[in-house]
């Protein structure tokens, strides 16, 4: 059987049933482009997860408290109070290939400026936050040594502060807000990172942590140490160090009950590109459902094509054509369909997911494997549903057939 022949004939039985056809395409164009969209928002969100945990600081190391027990039961990770600034000293000072270290101290408070206010999470740091976090200063300056050592009552604010309390594209510094009831004056606004939640940077206030002992916590302990590495490569052993000194200067023998706990941040990017990957591969899996139902519809409609052309295939039998020929035809029509399902369906996945990032403000990422990937299912698809159909129609006895009514 001729190309030609097999490329006429399949137009022919596509075009004699439009409706039908159209909607047997219609269930795999849905199918391909449920699964690009899907996948890129997954892969997308899987990226800005990425991107966020190493916008806060690429190759540190945090230290946190303990839990807190009362009665034998935990307060939870966090809660104790077992580190003070003499810890950050001593990690600063014996820990070797470290670039910097930084103690911090976080909470939330109500903060209040000409007469609008906001909840924001408060920072009491030292001049090291912003090397340890990759923090950069819009205007103004951070807070440096001399703020620390004269309990100054300054703060640098994140853009998403400034833009509640005082508006968009107006510099703060100078203004005056206060934190508690406590006046402070702003000397500096920080560079946008992105992000949101109780976790970004953007909706933060940093001021001296002896200011935040001194007027707010009213004690000496910390609620993190977080500490830059030289390297990647020396992250581990670093780790190691500061657990080894922590549990000395703490007076601790056994490991298993330190009062304190230490994240490494590659294993946090780590996990959370994992839990990423998670739900990239539940999305797909999900869409891939409507796939199946395409290729389902597909099989209905060459059985009914089978069918319908009983007598047909009865006498191309009559004049010689093979079973095979038979079955190649059959099979071809309905892998046509798929592709030219899975064309649209790659097209318009495309075009959803464009629209899901530029009018929903979800980030969604698009790639040539998605599309590859999208592309081949759908032949193999038509190849799945079409091979029973077009084997039934092979072996129908062409004397049977002609005398089908």
């Amino acid at each position: 059987m001729k190309l030609q022949d097999i490329i006429e004939e399949t137009y022919c039985a596509l075009s004699a049933n439009k409706a039908r056809s159209i909607l047997t395409i219609l269930g795999i164009v849905i199918g391909i482009s449920s699964v690009i969209v899907m996948l890129s928002i997954g892969q997308g969100a899987q990226n800005s997860i990425t991107s966020r945990i190493e916008s806060i600081g690429s190759n540190m190391i945090t230290v946190y408290p303990g839990a807190q027990r009362t009665g034998g039961i935990s307060a939870g990770r966090g809660s104790a109070k077992t580190l003070t600034i003499l810890d950050s000293e001593a990690i600063a000072n014996e820990v070797i290939n470290i670039k910097a270290v930084s103690p911090e101290i976080s909470s939330r408070y109500q903060i209040t400026a000409r007469g609008t206010n906001t909840n924001s999470q408060v920072i009491g740091a030292t001049e090291n936050y912003i090397i340890v976090n990759n923090l950069e200063i819009e205007s103004g300056d951070f807070i440096n040594s001399q703020n620390n050592s004269t309990y100054a009552k300054v703060a640098v604010i994140g853009p998403d502060v400034r833009d509640d309390l005082f508006g968009e594209d107006v510099d703060p510094v100078g203004e005056t807000i206060k934190i508690n009831k406590i006046s402070f004056q702003i000397i500096g606004l920080t560079k946008s990172k992105g992000g949101t939640g109780f976790g970004s940077q953007d909706d933060m206030i940093f001021i001296p942590i002896s200011t935040v002992q001194r007027f707010f916590s009213g004690d000496e302990y910390l609620s993190s140490i977080a500490v830059a590495a030289e390297n990647s490569d020396s992250m581990n052993l670093v780790q190691e160090e500061i657990t080894q000194l922590l549990l000395d200067r703490h007076n601790i023998n056994d490991s298993t009950l330190a009062d304190f706990r230490i994240l490494n941040q590659e294993d946090v990017a780590e996990t959370a590109s994992s839990i990423a990957k998670t739900l990239t591969l539940l999305l797909g899996f999900v869409a891939g459902i409507s796939l199946i139902v395409g290729g389902i519809g597909i099989m209905n409609m060459m059985l009914t094509n089978v069918t319908e052309r009983t007598r047909e295939i009865g006498l191309r039998k009559s004049i010689g054509a093979k079973p095979k020929d038979i079955s190649l035809q059959f099979l071809i029509e309905a892998i046509t369909l798929t592709i030219i399902g899975g064309i649209i369906g790659i097209v318009l996945g495309y075009i959803i997911a464009w629209g899901v990032t530029y009018f929903g403000s979800i980030a969604t990422k698009t790639t040539i494997f998605s599309a590859i990937l999208a592309f081949c299912v759908s032949g193999f698809i038509g190849i799945i549903f079409g091979y029973y159909p077009a084997k039934r129609a092979s072996k129908l006895n062409p004397i049977d057939a002609l005398r089908y009514e």
